[in-house]
């Protein structure tokens, strides 16, 4: 049985996690876009995985919507690689980060604040949209109404582009709960675990590639995974730290080489893609 979200609480919990965000260090990383991209895509699974491929050449003169941008970062980079950018979050925070990062270095993200379900939009308008750890904050069924209302909203040809956990194994995932992580206590912990999963604004639902591709039959003509983190995982054994980010960088190297069957079976991550809407 899911976990219900609470959009109250989750806007919350999100507020209190972006009130945190340095303006100044996101506004670096803008006027370094190329520095930071470049280091960000060989080494950091999210963003390894979001622009794998050739996205951020594709996106140039693009209109792009993101949902759930968080904290702006990867909606002003869209922009500066020349993309028409709409980002929206349930946390107002959101919006505030990224016009005050407007305001100061001229940067042209428009944002709005709300459930995106609610929100009104012209249909056919966007050539992208697009989530970078979104959907699993999602129940199936708000799931379902998100996908009807991004058919909607693509234009012909359009494409959703969606980074997400990968959950393909059983074994891996019950040891995934074991092991201690900065804000996730052990499962074995079980008080402290119990407290923390209470306040976790994720809802437990499945979060396969066998469900995301199922997702993708019912709304598109084309759908792909791209499995990402099989070796990449076990860099959270290892100290943060130069050694930490050159074993990622391997990681990421070496995985298009390795079978098929292992990278689905072992992905900590997945980069989920439709294309071509069926209601076009």
């Amino acid at each position: 049985m899911q976990k219900s979200v609470n959009l109250s609480v989750n806007e919350h919990h999100y507020d209190n996690s972006y009130s945190k965000v340095d303006i100044n260090d996101l506004i670096k990383k803008i006027n370094n876009i190329e520095t930071f991209l470049c280091d960000a895509i060989r080494t950091d699974t999210s963003w390894h995985g979001f622009y794998y491929g050739s996205f951020r050449y594709e996106i140039k003169g693009k209109k792009i919507l993101e949902l759930g941008c968080g904290d702006g970062l990867n909606a002003l980079i869209m922009n500066e690689l020349g993309a028409d950018v709409t980002a929206i979050d349930i946390s107002s925070k959101s919006e505030m980060i990224i016009q005050e990062v407007n305001n100061q270095i001229k940067t042209n993200v428009k944002t709005l604040t709300g459930d995106f379900s609610k929100i009104e939009f012209e249909p056919n308008q966007f050539d992208y949209i697009v989530g970078k750890a979104f959907l699993h904050h999602l129940t199936h069924e708000i799931e379902n109404l998100y996908m009807q209302k991004i058919v909607d909203l693509l234009k012909d040809g359009g494409e959703a582009r969606f980074f997400e956990p990968a959950i393909n194994n059983k074994f891996l995932d019950d040891l995934r709960w074991i092991i201690p992580v900065p804000g996730r206590p052990s499962k074995l912990n079980k008080k402290v675990f119990h407290e923390w999963k209470e306040n976790d604004p994720h809802p437990i639902r499945d979060n396969s590639t066998y469900h995301y591709i199922n997702l993708g039959k019912q709304y598109f003509y084309d759908f792909e995974a791209v499995m990402i983190g099989s070796i990449e995982r076990f860099s959270r054994l290892i100290p943060n730290g130069k050694f930490n980010r050159k074993f990622r960088r391997w990681a990421h190297k070496i995985e298009p080489k390795l079978p098929s069957w292992f990278r689905y079976s072992a992905a900590r991550s997945q980069l989920i893609i439709f294309r071509n809407p069926k209601t076009k």
